[in-house]
């Protein structure tokens, strides 16, 4: 064997030792990546299940089917108003609403023109936006007129999130016991709610 030859055979070993190297050092890396986007995978799974999960989860208001304790402020004035105020052995109405919704302002005026159907019911009109819209609306509406009636501003955002309020406005009614009956969204003619109760 010439030196030549021994040169060569080195650089052929060298070059052999560097491709061997280089294809570990891809595999490792490979390797890694490959890892790395498993895991991101298997997060955003369990990510996509966990919101299908909360999704399918029943709302606060049908797991605890009886009216809630609650702090809500009525309309004049303020004062608090809670679970306690209601009347006893009363047909109780909630309706979930915003004084800008063009739903609300009809379902309104459809319950103020048949307000005397609604025998031995009362009726809390609850509003999470600020005193001024409640006040403005609470006065069109001429709603001290309809002693049934009471309209308050809920400052802690409850009864949205109790009720899982998605559409406006949202009725929900229970019973002279306080036990939940139904779920209305949309503005919903007075027949149809009397029927429930």
């Amino acid at each position: 064997m010439t030196i030549t030859d021994h040169n060569n055979s080195i650089r052929i070993c060298l070059w052999s030792s560097s491709v061997v190297r280089f294809f570990s050092y891809l595999y490792k890396k490979l390797a890694v990546k490959n890892l790395l986007m498993f895991c991101a995978f298997a997060f955003i799974t369990c990510c996509a299940f966990a919101q299908i999960d909360s999704a399918k989860e029943k709302p606060v208001y049908l797991r605890f089917p009886t009216i809630p304790e609650f702090t809500i402020y009525k309309a004049p004035d303020s004062t608090s108003f809670t679970r306690e105020d209601l009347q006893k052995k009363k047909n109780t109405i909630f309706i979930v609403f915003s004084p800008d919704c063009g739903h609300c302002q009809r379902e309104t005026e459809m319950i103020t023109q048949n307000i005397q159907k609604f025998k031995n019911t009362q009726i809390v009109m609850v509003t999470y936006l600020p005193y001024s819209e409640m006040i403005k609306f609470y006065h069109i509406y001429k709603i001290a007129n309809y002693a049934k009636i009471t309209m308050a501003r809920d400052t802690k955002y409850f009864f949205p999130v109790f009720f899982k309020v998605q559409n406006l406005p949202s009725i929900y009614v229970y019973d002279k016991e306080g036990n939940f009956k139904h779920a209305f969204e949309g503005d919903v003619k007075p027949e149809t709610i009397l029927a429930v109760l």
